[in-house]
C-alpha cells in the first residue's frame, strides 16, 4: 500500500513539476500598457498555417472572436479544438493544442521493477498537447525516454516535432 502511495505522489510531483506557469507581473501603468501590446503583437503573429518537417502534419492557428482555434491535420486524422497561448515565467511563449490526447502514456516507469508484485493501475492518458512557440515555429517534444515513457503523435517518429509557419 505505501509503494503504490509513494508511486502516486512521485507520479503527481514529476507532472507538476512539467507544468509550465503563466507569469504575473505587476507593472506601472505605461510598462502594463506596453506589455499589453508586446503580448498582443506576438499574439497575432500566431496565427497561420504550419508544416512539419519529416511528418506528415499540418497545424492550423485561426483567431475566432476572442479565442484562437486550430485545426490538426495529419494522414490519419483531422482534429480541432481551442489554442490557448500562454507566456512561461521564464519568458518562453506556449501554445496548448487543448482536447487531443496523447497517443501513449505510462508515466514514470522507473520504479516498475520494485512494483512487479502489485497489480498494475490504469493511468489516465494526458490530454492536451504544449508546443514551444518562437517567432514562425512551433516545438512539440513528441515522445519521452526509457524512465517517462509517452508518444503524443504516434503518427511522426520524430522525438522534436517543429512545425513551421508557411
Amino acid at each position: 500500500m505505501n509503494k503504490i502511495l509513494i508511486l502516486i505522489l512521485s507520479f503527481y510531483l514529476i507532472l507538476s513539476s512539467c507544468n509550465q506557469k503563466t507569469e504575473t507581473v505587476a507593472v506601472t501603468e505605461n510598462a502594463k500598457n506596453e506589455a499589453i501590446s508586446a503580448v498582443n503583437n506576438s499574439k497575432d503573429e500566431i496565427e497561420g498555417t504550419y508544416k512539419a518537417d519529416g511528418c506528415d502534419l499540418s497545424i492550423i492557428i485561426s483567431k475566432i472572436k476572442n479565442d484562437y482555434q486550430y485545426v490538426f491535420k495529419s494522414n490519419l486524422r483531422t482534429l480541432k479544438g481551442k489554442a490557448k497561448y500562454s507566456k512561461s515565467s521564464s519568458g518562453e511563449n506556449y501554445i496548448t493544442l487543448e482536447g487531443i490526447q496523447w497517443d501513449e502514456y505510462e508515466g514514470d516507469i522507473s520504479n516498475e521493477d520494485e512494483n512487479d508484485s502489485i497489480p498494475e493501475k490504469e493511468l489516465e492518458i494526458p490530454i492536451g498537447i504544449d508546443a514551444l512557440y518562437v517567432k514562425d515555429t512551433l516545438t512539440i517534444q513528441n515522445y519521452g525516454n526509457a524512465m517517462n515513457y509517452y508518444t503524443k503523435i504516434s503518427e511522426c517518429g520524430l522525438k522534436y516535432i517543429q512545425l513551421i509557419k508557411k
